[in-house]
């Protein structure tokens, strides 16, 4: 069965060819570090110590798992951390997040069995930690025959993830009970991952680490730069698209348009936008959308110019910015939910206590919008058609920011439902205490052997 598993995966690669020279000849997006998915992993100083290593597929995973890192570094000093990601813009994130927890941080291994091997061999982990249940069945599989613990942790999986997952039930179960332990977000989770066949002693809840979001120095400054540059003072109220898709950027832009001609209709403040495109391949796709528009605007990689101070539309071209972006906003729509593709994390904007809109689709984060809608902390809308959402969003822009105290209520009730929740980061070390410790007799063991 896994000879056949990567018979398809070398088809779906060679398929895939074409799209992958056009992507190298454009943006480079899935031909970055090529040596590194084929298992050349650079060498790195352990310092003699085991190895834990914490795989993060993307952005979203990369920033989550900051928390879980540090509390791991505090914990275990006696371990080095390594991190690998899948994307080109998880890999920038995670150089900058694990700057100084990790001692390196390189992508993932394409899931053959030479590639997987061979950088087994390189980092020769004695724990790997899978963020979010990014399963490839054959690095489990070379894992296991090396007596390499693996856990998924902040384990989430939809019940779409589960049906496909059935449609190879044998396999799956195969594979799954190669996990030592899966420490999953809820329950529900938790009874997904149980009903593949991974026994319910190697299954733990913990809830959703997002919720322990930290706050560091480096944000903070990135938003004093933010603040400064393009003089958003407050005076003009800041409406932020956060992690946006298309054909979301065509919506918000239009939907903000009407906002600035009824506010000047008005006599009201003047709003501005800043629009945060979720991958970097579309910036250049929406500055153009916002070339073509009416509007004044400014690019944040762009050389600073007088004009950034009055510019009614910013792009946030840059990645790893956009949480230090939400403290300067009155209201922020979170983006991938008007577009069917189930949303982003809205537990940055509300630690940030800022008002949260989103679309009607975020079925990628079911059990945290269920917390903030039952506490009155998000405005939901429902699924529209892009006119109709147009129109509704920019009715919705318009009623908060004209209503200060709707806005202080819903960032005030987002930031408890964070606060309430806090605590997964503390319960997944606990859980993890006993594969980390084995991890270190094994070493001791060894080092005797030599």
């Amino acid at each position: 069965m896994f000879l056949l598993y990567s018979i398809l995966l070398t088809l779906a690669v060679l398929a895939m060819l074409p799209a992958f020279a056009w992507d190298a000849l454009r943006h480079g997006k899935y031909v970055a570090g090529l040596r590194e998915r084929a298992g050349a992993i650079k060498d790195f100083q352990a310092g003699g110590r085991p190895v834990i290593w914490l795989h993060c597929v993307s952005v979203g995973e990369a920033q989550a798992a900051r928390p879980l890192a540090r509390a791991l570094a505090a914990r275990f000093p006696t371990h080095a951390l390594v991190v690998s990601t899948t994307t080109l813009t998880g890999q920038r994130v995670a150089r900058e997040a694990f700057r100084d927890l990790a001692a390196s941080v390189f992508y993932f291994p394409f899931d053959w069995a030479w590639s997987v091997r061979r950088a087994l061999d390189r980092v020769r982990p004695r724990v790997v930690l899978l963020m979010e249940t990014e399963i490839w069945f054959r690095f489990l599989r070379e894992c296991h025959a090396r007596g390499v613990a693996v856990a998924v942790v902040n384990g989430r999986l939809s019940e779409k993830s589960f049906r496909r997952y059935k449609l190879i039930g044998g396999f799956t179960r195969r594979v799954v009970r190669l996990l030592s332990l899966a420490v999953m977000q809820t329950e529900d989770d938790a009874a997904r991952v149980r009903a593949l066949g991974l026994a319910p002693t190697r299954v733990a809840v913990s809830g959703n680490v997002k919720f322990d979001a930290d706050d560091d120095t480096t944000s903070r400054a990135a938003t004093d730069g933010l603040r400064a540059r393009f003089a958003l003072d407050g005076r003009r109220p800041l409406v932020l698209a956060a992690s946006t898709h298309a054909p979301e950027e065509r919506i918000i832009v239009e939907a903000f348009r009407q906002l600035l001609t009824r506010a000047a209709a008005d006599n009201g403040a003047l709003p501005r936008l800043l629009v945060a495109p979720r991958h970097p391949e579309r910036f250049a796709e929406v500055a153009a959308l916002l070339d073509s528009s009416d509007l004044a605007w400014a690019r944040r990689s762009a050389a600073p110019s007088a004009s950034d101070a009055r510019a009614d539309a910013i792009l946030l071209d840059t990645v790893g910015e956009l949480r230090a972006a939400y403290p300067l906003a009155e209201v922020v729509f979170v983006g991938g939910s008007v577009a069917a593709t189930g949303g982003h994390n809205v537990l940055e904007p509300a630690a940030a206590s800022r008002a949260i809109v989103t679309g009607a689709h975020t079925f990628n984060f079911t059990e945290i919008m269920r917390r903030l809608r039952a506490r009155d902390a998000v405005v939901q809308l429902p699924a529209l058609d892009e006119d109709n959402a147009i129109a509704e969003l920019a009715r919705t822009f318009r009623e908060l920011l004209r209503d200060g105290e709707r806005r202080r209520q819903l960032g005030a009730n987002a930031l408890a439902v964070l606060n309430e929740n806090r605590g997964a980061t503390a319960r997944t070390v606990e859980l993890l205490t006993p594969l980390l410790r084995r991890s270190e007799v094994r070493d001791q063991r060894s080092c005797a052997g030599d």
